[in-house]
């Protein structure tokens, strides 16, 4: 049964959310990301720590012992990085993750130096004007294509390097967030910012309503996930439950509207047992679920199995639409995401 309202979170989840995805933060550049994770933690009295490598734990005391459980969600994202920089002093890069580069043609951006400074740019196709060039619609949009114009009065590559750019310096894509009133939530990172704000909303909720998870429980916020080592180093425990963005399209059945429980994907199948509770969990308390294969995915459960974590596993999270390009997802998805890990914890 669960013992709390979601909906006491609705105002504050889409808050933290926006909160999280107004941060650059592209693996590799996630410290201030983490401290603002660090800082909605603390406000709700729970102790923070970090990783060698930066990720957030907070560790949350259960009611009885017996087995420790983890939950993990990310907060880096995906993103680019200066490669080289043009004759004409346009910016060539390479990518951080995994996004769809032809969604990116037209994307504003920032660029950050090691310097600390900061400049605008808007990314393009090397072929960008229907009144210039006859390949505008049919060039390719990919890494040898598609170029950042820096809105600095450069010429040359001389200028460029004249502004304290160069060489390994991100290119963080704006995520144009926006809640409607509808209930949808629309950004880029979603994934897995979104996921993010629901554990902080959860512990929110937990703080408010004088509520513990039935075992110690570690929630991670990962840094490393989109290159595929975040959950590589994360405190032992017994079984990791990922929240992370659930997949819709093709021939999956889970909409935006519903949490997804993620059976397999390709390094292989999740935890029997466990995705089994959630499936049983979900139909016992009316929580709209789907249960789908992941063609093209891996999680921070993977990483930690992979870097020989003896836990059992699985992965739930709400219905992300258009993941890795303009992405959107609902609130009934978000609640329903929130209600299971609740489920999950036997909060009381």
């Amino acid at each position: 049964m669960l013992n709390l309202n979601i909906d006491e979170g609705r105002g504050q989840l889409f808050n933290i959310a926006q909160r999280l995805l107004a941060i650059d933060s592209p693996s590799g550049y996630t410290e201030q990301a983490a401290r603002e994770v660090e800082q909605i933690a603390r406000d709700h009295s729970y102790p923070t720590r970090r990783t060698n490598k930066g990720s957030v734990i907070v560790s949350v005391p259960g009611r009885e012992k017996g087995k420790k459980l983890g939950l993990c969600a990310h907060i880096d994202t995906l993103g680019l990085m200066v490669r080289s920089i043009t004759a004409d002093g346009m910016l060539m890069t390479t990518r951080i993750g995994g996004p769809i580069l032809p969604t990116l043609d037209g994307e504003y951006c920032r660029i950050r130096t090691r310097e600390g400074k900061v400049y605008t740019g808007t990314i393009l196709s090397l072929s960008p004007a229907a009144h210039v060039f006859d390949d505008v619609l049919t060039r390719p949009r990919d890494e040898k294509n598609l170029a950042v114009r820096i809105d600095e009065k450069v010429r040359t590559r001389e200028d460029v390097e004249a502004l304290g750019i160069c060489a390994g310096d991100f290119v963080c894509i704006d995520p144009k967030t926006e809640v409607t009133e509808s209930g949808f939530l629309k950004s880029r990172f979603i994934d897995d910012k979104g996921n993010a704000a629901c554990l902080l909303t959860l512990l929110r909720l937990m703080h408010f309503n004088g509520l513990r998870p039935r075992y110690d429980t570690e929630v991670c916020f990962t840094v490393h996930e989109e290159v595929g080592h975040g959950g590589a180093t994360l405190p032992a425990v017994d079984e990791l439950l990922a929240v992370d963005m659930g997949c819709v399209g093709d021939d999956l059945s889970c909409t935006e509207y519903q949490v997804s429980i993620c059976a397999k994907d390709n390094n292989g199948p999740y935890d029997y047992g466990m995705v089994t509770r959630l499936v049983e969990l979900a139909k016992a308390n009316g929580v709209d679920y789907a249960v789908d294969i992941y063609p093209h995915y891996g999680s921070d459960v993977a990483a930690a199995w992979h870097a020989g974590m003896d836990a059992r596993g699985a992965l739930i999270g709400p219905g992300v639409h258009a993941s890795h390009g303009m992405e959107r997802t609902h609130y009934d998805g978000l609640k329903a995401a929130m209600e299971l890990t609740a489920l999950y914890l036997e909060l009381a």
